[in-house]
């Protein structure tokens, strides 16, 4: 089999990236023939010592260009990925070959959709966001802050600035969405949809009637180090990007509440506000991958606040595997992870006193000792590793090959 897997950037950014490197390393070994075609690089290393044959364009991203309004044209209509993406499938043979969309936001852009309706090649995407159904990508409300609410492209979402930097802004994306559903042909093409938990499918499934959905979880790359042994002692602790979304605040305000000192791993625009709002809280920065999971196996627990939907928050899953309890936000996909006092707690979103009253109960020594046993009991009774990541997405290329094959 030929896979073709299509991804923003060719390097390792960010949890859609690292999936989608991956699989393309994990298929290449099981003995396919892998392309994985790009917007931005550098390549990550392991692609090329796996035998992937890389496609970069090597174009900026909106963190690297050097001229915004060269870079407005790429971002709406991505003539040159359209071009050269239609060149490489065009001589592919249908019946062994096939397409996995994992990103095209924020550099490929919507043009990609032109090729993929217009080859033979059944089509795969998974969802990492939301950008098939919704114009800034999170049905998220940056200005208030919280879960938006309104449905996509409906008159209440037009009229309402949602966008972080202004409602010009919010107006190119609205503007670049239709582009997509209307012109782009791209929404067409997502007829086998991966989805990562099922929030997510629940998120998107108004917005694609036709999809076929299929569950698959992304792989977590963690090592079983045993139970531990001194689950009552630690840290709480938030690992991630310190922004409104990630409710950074709210665990601030519910430590605040329950006398504990919190630990932030990872840095991003809120950070100053924090260090300054609450000078009892320790800000440790970006860890290194192995620095970050050591700092997960001797907390006490991990608090995951995000205020918006998230497809498949991979820090949940990497913390109960490493024995450490979460307490989660109920409004995002972590929570399906999370068996409510068993491995961890829900708590209202947006709420610092039922976040506050999770960290008390988790205060109790016993009450950590048995969460922290269960966390990683659960978790290694069917973990999601890479092989079972690769067997799930082979069915799902199954799929889409036999309903192409009907099609045809």
């Amino acid at each position: 089999m030929r896979i073709v897997i299509v991804n923003d950037h060719a390097h390792i950014n960010g949890g859609a990236a690292k999936v989608a490197i991956d699989s393309a390393v994990g298929f290449a070994r099981r003995g396919h023939r892998v392309v994985f075609f790009a917007a931005v690089g550098p390549v990550e290393p392991g692609l090329v010592e796996a035998g992937v044959d890389v496609v970069l364009l090597d174009q900026p991203d909106i963190a690297s260009a050097g001229s915004l309004t060269r870079f407005g044209l790429q971002w709406l209509w991505n003539a040159s990925a359209s071009e050269k993406l239609a060149a490489l499938l065009a001589d592919y043979d249908p019946a062994e070959t096939i397409v996995h969309v994992h990103g095209w936001a924020k550099a490929l852009s919507p043009s990609i959709g032109r090729p993929l309706t217009r080859t033979r090649l059944p089509v795969v995407h998974t969802l990492h966001e939301y950008y098939l159904a919704c114009p800034n990508g999170g049905f998220y409300d940056y200005g208030a802050a919280r879960n938006c609410g309104r449905a996509a492209m409906s008159p209440g979402c037009l009229l309402h600035n949602c966008d972080s930097r202004g409602y010009h802004r919010k107006l190119m994306r609205v503007g670049r969405h239709a582009l997509m559903r209307k012109a782009s042909g791209l929404v067409e093409t997502a007829r086998h949809v991966i989805t990562l938990s099922r929030l997510q499918r629940e998120a998107v499934a108004p917005y694609l009637p036709r999809a076929v959905f299929h569950d698959v979880g992304n792989p977590i790359d963690v090592t079983d180090h045993g139970p531990r042994r001194a689950a009552e002692t630690g840290d709480f602790i938030f690992v991630g990007r310190l922004s409104a979304e990630k409710g950074a605040r709210y665990f601030a305000q519910a430590a605040r509440l329950a006398d504990v000192t919190p630990v932030f791993i990872g840095d991003g625009p809120e950070r100053e506000a924090l260090a300054r709002a609450f000078p009892q809280a320790r800000f440790l920065g970006w860890l290194a991958p192995e620095a970050v999971r050591a700092q997960m196996r001797a907390a006490r627990a991990l608090v995951f606040p995000s205020v918006w939907y998230e497809g498949q928050p991979l820090t949940v899953l990497e913390s109960l595997a490493l024995g450490a309890p979460v307490i989660v936000s109920d409004i995002c996909a972590g929570r399906e992870a999370v068996m409510d006092g068993e491995n961890g707690y829900w708590f209202r979103s947006a709420d610092p006193e039922s976040l506050a009253q999770a960290i008390l109960r988790l205060k109790d020594d016993a009450v950590a000792r048995r969460m922290s046993d269960a966390a990683h009991a659960r978790y290694w009774r069917d973990p999601l590793t890479l092989d079972r990541h690769l067997d799930a997405v082979s069915t799902v290329y199954d799929a889409a090959f036999a309903d192409q094959r009907r099609r045809a």
